[in-house]
């Protein structure tokens, strides 16, 4: 006798777009006759949530800080969404498809959206540089793990 066959796992992509954008130029216009070479601090992080069964909201948010010595020449912030169906897929997979395989899609259009808001803010392009979710989700199972709070950079 055959065993019944589980339903086979699905993973789509239901919706991609912009949540949240925001481009702060506390010093406009005098930071663009001043020719300084400025320091980018950048800050990513993922989080995820179910909202109905089988789908799933994941965001990915940038904050890039532009900065020249104690002044800061921009503040730019994006939280790119998306919107995954995952079907049939078993507990012990969710965490890996939610923290490394959902935010990997998300990640060209969160790099497409800081760089057009910071083009558009009348700076040079910004590209941000590749990141590994799966190292990233490593170490946010291993704080988990000891209890340490959540801290996701990149520079």
């Amino acid at each position: 006798m055959t065993e019944p066959q589980q339903p086979a796992a699905t993973f789509q992509i239901e919706k991609i777009y912009v949540k949240d954008l925001s481009l702060e130029i506390p010093h406009a216009p005098q930071v663009f006759i001043e020719q300084t070479q400025p320091q980018i601090d950048v800050r990513i992080e993922s989080s995820e949530s179910r909202f109905q069964p089988d789908y799933y909201e994941v965001t990915l948010s940038a904050t890039v800080t532009a900065r020249a010595g104690e002044r800061t020449l921009f503040l730019a912030e994006a939280v790119q969404g998306g919107i995954f169906a995952l079907r049939n897929v078993p507990e012990a997979d969710l965490g890996p498809l939610l923290g490394i395989a959902c935010p990997t899609v998300l990640f060209p259009y969160l790099r497409e959206t800081i760089s057009d808001l910071v083009t558009r803010g009348g700076f040079p392009p910004l590209l941000l540089s590749p990141i590994s979710f799966e190292q990233l989700y490593l170490q946010r199972m291993e704080q988990q793990a000891s209890g340490a709070p959540r801290i996701e950079t990149a520079s």
